[in-house]
């Protein structure tokens, strides 16, 4: 009998991935306390490639997990077509995920705002996700993003924002009591996503909200650099460094953690206070 895709791809993950995806996936679970015993964590699936790959690998870390926790698999549907919908369900299915949809109207919200309507709808999405976890009693959301999410976001915060911070392994929320957000593919490369999901040839989603279609739609009168984000720039200059030092993303990530305050001009301390080096 022949091997659904489903079982190549549990199969894959316990062999041919398993040093590349599922070994770094347990590694941040384990060094930033991401899951433990108890916990009832919703994962949430946007139907891009890291979400499905997290929804994996969240299913075998429960096959071998040595204390119980329980895992809800969740997506919002903020407005998508009916054919993106459909992609979702479709590879759901296909990858043995047991999702819960349920809807909202955040596309429409957002689609007329001109200034960061990305950053709006990320926003107004978490706060969705946080709320439908609460109600199906999780305490935890677990959220796709990646060793590149975190590099390219230290270095978007100090070339466009003046700051140096970065995208957290897990962060508790500040409007939802008793829930956390956490990241359980942080110290997973965005190439070996993409060399997994093309070896399944399996087609996940992009960015699908109407915003985008709308800016696909005016590309030939649009110039070339408005189209372009500013994550995706950061991407092609490490892309560029990488060229002339090879260990250029794992310098960037380690300076968020080797920060030595007895070198830092200024700092901002828990609650927000601006501290300078005189002071200490």
């Amino acid at each position: 009998m022949e091997e659904t895709t489903c079982e190549r791809v549990e199969e894959g993950l316990r062999g041919r991935w398993a040093k590349r995806l599922f070994t770094p996936f347990a590694k941040a679970i384990v060094r930033y306390k991401l899951v433990e015993e108890g916990d009832r964590i919703a994962v949430c699936i946007s139907g891009g490639k890291d979400s499905m790959l997290l929804a994996k690998l969240f299913q075998e870390l429960k096959r071998h997990n040595k204390f119980p926790f329980e895992l809800v698999f969740m997506a919002m549907d903020p407005g998508y077509s009916p054919e993106n919908r459909k992609r979702i369900e479709e590879n759901a299915d296909l990858l043995g995920i047991p999702l819960t949809i349920f809807g909202s109207d955040i596309f429409e919200n957002v689609y007329g705002v001109e200034k960061s309507p990305c950053y709006l709808c990320a926003r107004m999405r978490r706060g969705h996700l946080y709320a439908k976890a609460k109600e199906l009693g999780c305490n935890k959301i677990a959220l796709g993003h990646h060793y590149d999410d975190v590099i390219e976001t230290i270095l978007m915060g100090m070339l466009y924002g003046g700051q140096m911070q970065t995208m957290m392994p897990r962060v508790d929320s500040a409007h939802f009591e008793g829930m956390r957000l956490i990241r359980p593919m942080y110290l997973v490369r965005e190439d070996d996503i993409k060399a997994w999901r093309d070896f399944y040839g399996l087609e996940f989603l992009r960015c699908a909200c109407k915003f985008t279609e709308r800016r696909e739609e005016e590309k030939l009168s649009v110039p070339t650099a408005a189209l372009t984000s500013k994550r995706q720039r950061v991407k092609e200059l490490i892309r560029e460094l990488k060229k002339e030092n090879p260990e250029v993303e794992q310098n960037i990530f380690m300076s968020a953690e080797n920060v030595n305050l007895s070198t830092v001009i200024a700092y901002k301390d828990k609650s927000g206070v601006k501290r300078y080096f005189w002071e200490e």
